[in-house]
């Protein structure tokens, strides 16, 4: 995998991370400000080394400030109403059994 598709997948983990702390966009477009400042002041490394060294900082960083409890979608797998309200099943087909019964 090449750096520049690392660092973009770290760039958006990040800004997803800090949406887990900060629910309200309006507290997090600052947050993703300053996280683009970070970012862009390191654009112009291009030394492989220092850029994993950079990567790997980056990334022991993220899973330093993750979210214990992270934010989810409530209709999302893991969320609060989750498989809530299911549609009712099809019922369109008998039952193969029931239909044994009946004769």
């Amino acid at each position: 995998m090449s750096s520049k598709t690392t660092v973009l997948r770290l760039y958006r983990r990040s800004l997803k991370l800090t949406l887990d702390w900060a629910v309200h966009r309006y507290l997090w477009r600052g947050q993703a400000l300053y996280i683009r400042g970070l970012f862009e002041a390191n654009r112009h490394v291009s030394e492989p080394r220092q850029q994993r060294v950079l990567i790997n900082e980056t990334q022991a960083l993220l899973e330093k400030w993750k979210h214990p409890d992270p934010y989810r979608p409530p209709t999302a797998p893991g969320g609060s109403k989750y498989e809530r309200n299911l549609p009712p099943s099809d019922l369109s087909e008998p039952d193969p059994h029931s239909i044994k019964s009946l004769r």
